[in-house]
């Protein structure tokens, strides 16, 4: 099949640009400058020019308080317009559009784990920008798969996961906020569910996270006990930590409905953390 991936920079493009070529698949990944979602001459000329069979949108803008102070613009280019100018042309031509979003798009006020027939209520502006665009691709686009992640970690800088292996280096003690809960989800999972998904001819919206939940200090405790820091990790709360966009208190989402179309069970978040670990190297001291 031919694939054509949106926002090559990333680490959710980065790792389909490693898999997809060892399994057979012919790959385009264009710099984000010739590619650019948010224009839709950009859009219409590539897909015309490659003509794929899946357009895979790893595209996204992920500064969540830019977007609610001084770059709104910016996220709603790539987040909203980004995704209907893909699914008018994957329309146009026949492709499958794949398209992520993200926990962000729920309030965290449910007293129970989020399922695709929750209703969307975010809570801050970039929230706000990937639901439009969800609503965009059920609209307007042919065939889709439109997955919500959360906790997206993978090989690369963009993830809390390096970063804490960056601040544990330079802080003994850190303070890791204990009232903001979901699932952190690993980009080598996220690709074997998206192919596994396309190879059965899976259609809609999913969730797609890795098993169980967490807040961010369990997952920090657990992260460095495996890398083998010694830091001294301290619960807080988020109010120690003001910021412009308000985040989702209890955001975690069921992938049970994926897993029963592909078929297994997707991995705790805790066995993705370890075969970070070990793929990465950072339990031996090399970040």
């Amino acid at each position: 099949m031919k694939f054509l991936v949106a926002g090559s920079g990333g680490q959710l493009a980065q790792e389909f640009q490693r898999v997809l070529p060892t399994a057979g698949h012919d790959v385009a990944a264009p710099p984000e400058e010739s590619f650019n979602i948010a224009d839709a001459a950009s859009v219409r000329d590539m897909l015309n020019a490659r003509r794929p069979d899946i357009v895979l949108n790893c595209a996204a803008y992920n500064n969540v308080d830019r977007a609610e102070i001084d770059d709104y613009d910016t996220a709603y280019r790539v987040n909203t317009l980004g995704p209907k100018y893909l699914a008018l042309a994957c329309r146009e031509t026949g492709a499958l559009l794949v398209h992520y979003s993200t926990d962000y798009v729920f309030d965290g006020r449910k007293e129970g784990i989020y399922t695709e027939d929750d209703l969307p209520n975010p809570i801050n502006r970039y929230g706000e920008t990937k639901r439009e665009g969800e609503l965009f691709v059920s609209n307007e686009a042919g065939p889709y798969l439109l997955f919500r992640l959360s906790w997206v970690f993978g090989e690369g800088k963009q993830n809390f996961l390096y970063k804490l292996a960056q601040w544990a280096m330079k802080n003994p003690v850190l303070k890791i906020v204990s009232d903001q809960v979901s699932v952190p989800t690993y980009t080598e999972d996220i690709v074997r569910a998206t192919l596994t998904a396309i190879g059965k001819d899976v259609r809609g919206l999913f969730h797609l996270t890795n098993g169980n939940y967490a807040a961010r200090y369990e997952v920090a405790r657990y992260f460095l006990e495996k890398i083998g820091a010694n830091n001294l990790v301290l619960p807080v709360s988020t109010d120690l930590f003001p910021s412009p966009a308000r985040r989702p208190y209890f955001s975690v989402m069921t992938s049970a409905k994926l897993s029963a179309e592909l078929g297994y069970k997707i991995p705790d978040w805790k066995d993705a953390v370890d075969r970070y670990v070990q793929k990465s190297g950072l339990g031996s001291g090399r970040v």
